[in-house]
């Protein structure tokens, strides 16, 4: 046990990690394998891989696996990213988030070892979670991408048991490209030679990049809306794969999250032998999966107390014209009257106009915010500029999501979106 006068905590140790190289992505995996070399390759030691890119949908993938293989009686390792409140969120171990005492001892075994070498913030903490992963018995890993598949810091996994590939649209431009189609070809990287994949609805631009990949690799292809279909049917959804399927509805909020359950599905159907789920524990993962920060009914909290009373407050990490868009369709299914407001706090890496667009038809009034903890968020009155040539009739601007709340008199309904960043620190205070 350490001794916490004398130790140092894990938030110093990550503060330290973030000064090792002078850019926060710098996308290689030269870096992360020479220290995974040095650490005598935990990456080769982990239990069977599901690895998960994608734009939009892959965490929430991640959490349905994650939810059936755990009613299934398996262990499970995880590992996803960015975290919302506490780092521990981004590595689960045999399904517990890793606790404090380990994470100091796995980061500063890293630091250790990389002896100051230049290494970014994420590829040595992706190092730590494979560490920590092949020291403790499971029966699975999930690996969620963290940006792109091929030189992203998760793809030194040589042989993973499944490759899955969520929704692909236009996201971080300026490392994957200006095409859909450069975009499903950095995505595609995660494949490899013979490796099943599961694949979510997709551009044609992006469908056609993954179906050359395939061919060039030998790698079986499940497709959606070709091996693999899923709609909703009165109260529950209906899967068409390997099997025929009767399904619930996703615990997770908004029409969307049915392409994602499918997704998961999909990848639940080709595991093999001992890892195979029953139909009943997939439905009672898709049931118990939880994902904070995507469409999540906040309940408690001073931003609740803000706002006129019975006024529901809403919060949503999507940042992208996509994520726009499945705000706008769950708006759309919201089919109690109640006006939509919403507050919007996006980063300057954002394409704004794009994003407002999309949500114009359904928005009755936005404020967009700034986020004094997030030294790249967009300036209010540049984001507001944005809305209105977007379409967006009613306008303001705030300092941050606090004093929005005050601009939004009468509300009923208020959803807070635009930033994972801005999402964790909503959850910090109000949850």
């Amino acid at each position: 046990m350490r001794d916490p006068m004398t130790a140092p905590s894990s938030a110093e140790i990550l503060d330290r990690l973030t000064g090792l190289h002078p850019k926060v992505i710098d996308m290689s995996l030269d870096r992360v394998r020479a220290l995974l070399a040095d650490l005598g390759d935990p990456q080769d030691r982990l239990p069977p891989v599901i690895h998960v890119a994608g734009t939009n949908g892959k965490g929430s993938t991640v959490a349905y696996l994650r939810a059936m293989a755990e009613a299934g009686g398996f262990k499970v390792h995880a590992y996803t990213s960015p975290h919302l409140v506490r780092f521990a969120e981004r590595i689960r171990v045999a399904g517990a988030l890793i606790d404090d005492d380990a994470l100091i001892a796995i980061l500063q075994e890293v630091e250790r070892v990389n002896a100051g070498r230049p290494i970014t913030f994420f590829e040595i903490t992706t190092v730590a979670a494979f560490l920590a992963f092949a020291r403790a018995p499971a029966d699975l890993t999930l690996l969620e991408v963290g940006m792109g598949g091929r030189l992203d810091a998760t793809n030194v996994v040589r042989h993973p048991l499944i490759d899955a590939i969520a929704p692909i649209s236009f996201d971080h431009m300026d490392y994957l490209g200006d095409t859909i189609a450069a975009i499903a070809g950095e995505k595609a990287g995660i494949m490899k030679p013979g490796v099943p994949v599961a694949i979510g609805p997709q551009p044609a631009d992006a469908a056609a990049v993954f179906d050359a990949r395939a061919v060039a690799l030998g790698s079986p292809l499940f497709r959606f809306d070709r091996e693999w279909r899923i709609a909703r049917d009165g109260d529950g959804l209906r899967y068409e794969g390997v099997h025929r399927r009767a399904l619930p509805l996703p615990a997770l909020a908004g029409p969307h999250q049915a392409l994602n359950a499918g997704l998961a599905v999909a990848v639940a159907e080709m595991l093999p032998g001992r890892l195979r789920l029953s139909d009943a524990e997939i439905a009672a993962g898709l049931q118990r999966a939880e994902w904070p920060a995507r469409l999540q009914r906040l309940v408690r909290g001073p931003l609740v107390d803000a706002l006129p009373p019975g006024c529901e407050l809403w919060l949503d990490g999507g940042h992208n014209e996509d994520g726009a868009r499945v705000i706008a369709e769950w708006a759309r299914g919201m089919a109690d009257g109640r006006p939509l407001d919403m507050i919007v706090a996006l980063r300057s890496t954002k394409r704004a106009e794009p994003f407002f667009a999309r949500l114009a038809p359904v928005v009755r009034r936005l404020v967009c915010a700034g986020n004094p903890a997030d030294s790249v968020a967009t300036p209010p009155a540049q984001l507001a500029a944005a809305a209105r040539r977007a379409g967006i009739a009613e306008v303001h601007a705030a300092t941050d999501v606090t004093a929005a709340t005050a601009l939004l008199p009468g509300a009923t309904r208020v959803l807070v979106c635009g930033s994972l960043y801005l999402a964790g620190a909503v959850l910090a205070e109000n949850s």
